[in-house]
């Protein structure tokens, strides 16, 4: 959609590279995806297509998600985990008429696609490159008339997907707004999808606006918010589908499964996904990956850097848990502050914990 008017390319080293960034008024474009409709051109996500009778079975046991007995038409996010429960992959899926889609970020794309050709064996799966579907996402209160303008149907609940005539589906997603649709169509017809899409009242969007609203909503990126030690649990993605998750706590053996069940139930993550507040008059933005440090110690990592349109400079980090909410920090020199309402608080009792005080009389 660089063709469209006002269309500005995303940074050429940044994961968005190859759409929008934005249309002359990112801010503007955030208010507008949260008030009313706008739709974002996200078709540089990779694509794959699971094709065969035991795909749901087979993905079932390689994966972190519970999708053995997915029913048709629905989704989940996902994980693939190395051995020591450290995330390697994240992506979506939707089971539909007989073939699982996976979308997932532009460049990890083809290495999960390699993994799961790898890990087929004698299964009855297929997995191919599904990249002649492309990723449109609706954001805000107006989208379902958008889509009623345009005589689809519109999902009723979260991670349910209904198909399109012609080709492609249309899938509700519970971020980065509380009314948001993915679009997955035919790449031959995406510039007629987008034009019809705007012409049924959807304004244009860009990456900026998407990354923005999911900054604030708490929903990392693989790559970016992430890092090789990166485990489910210090980037809010344990919890099924029904959690908004992407870990299912209660399925059987998987790639990384230990390291999951042992922190779940024994002890917690070393580090915890926070939003950062950042001095908006430093004359510069720190970059993904800085430091994040507290009395000169470093105690963590930035991942997205943003501007919101109504929080200023923000920006998402893997920190420490022990750091107090209200430790004055500092990335690359700018002056940052921990939101307190981004802490998401685990007071629950553990059950290795409890079983283990029980033994001890206590």
């Amino acid at each position: 959609m660089l063709s469209r008017p006002d269309a500005v390319p995303a940074p050429a080293e940044s994961l968005d590279a190859g759409v929008a960034w934005h249309y002359g008024d990112p801010l503007r474009e955030q208010r507008t995806a949260e008030r009313s409709a706008a739709v974002v051109d996200r078709s540089h996500r990779f694509v794959v297509a699971l094709a065969g009778a035991e795909r749901l079975s087979w993905l079932h046991t390689i994966s972190s998600q519970h999708v053995t007995d997915l029913p048709d038409g629905a989704s989940a996010e996902n994980l693939s985990l190395d051995i020591n429960g450290r995330v390697e992959h994240h992506f979506v899926l939707t089971d539909l008429e007989g073939t699982t889609w996976i979308d997932t970020e532009a460049g990890r794309g083809p290495d999960l696609l390699s993994f799961l050709r790898k890990m087929v064996f004698w299964s009855q799966v297929d997995p191919r490159d599904g990249n002649d579907l492309a990723v449109l996402s609706l954001l805000g209160p107006d989208a379902p008339s958008v889509l009623a303008a345009l005589e689809l149907d519109v999902p009723a609940e979260p991670y349910r997907a209904v198909a399109i005539a012609g080709g492609g589906f249309v899938r509700r997603m519970p971020w980065p707004t509380s009314s948001s649709f993915d679009l997955l169509v035919p790449r031959a017809a995406l510039g007629e999808w987008w034009d019809r899409l705007t012409a049924a009242g959807a304004a244009p969007a860009g990456s900026w606006a998407f990354d923005a609203l999911r900054a604030v909503a708490l929903r990392p990126r693989i790559g970016l918010d992430t890092d090789e030690r990166t485990i489910p649990h210090e980037v809010h993605w344990i919890g099924g589908a029904e959690a908004h998750g992407a870990v299912h706590l209660d399925k059987g053996c998987y790639r990384g499964q230990e390291t999951v069940a042992r922190v779940h139930n024994l002890g917690k993550p070393p580090r915890h996904l926070v939003l950062l507040h950042l001095d908006g008059s430093a004359d510069t933005r720190p970059e993904p990956g800085a430091d994040v440090s507290a009395g000169g110690r470093t105690i963590g990592r930035l991942g997205t850097v943003v501007d919101h349109h109504e929080l200023g400079p923000v920006a998402l980090a893997l920190i420490k848990r022990s750091v107090p909410a209200d430790t004055p920090l500092e990335v690359a020199g700018v002056a940052a502050a921990i939101d307190a309402d981004s802490i998401v608080a685990d007071n629950r009792v553990q059950a290795g914990r409890a079983a283990i005080e029980k033994l001890r009389g206590r």
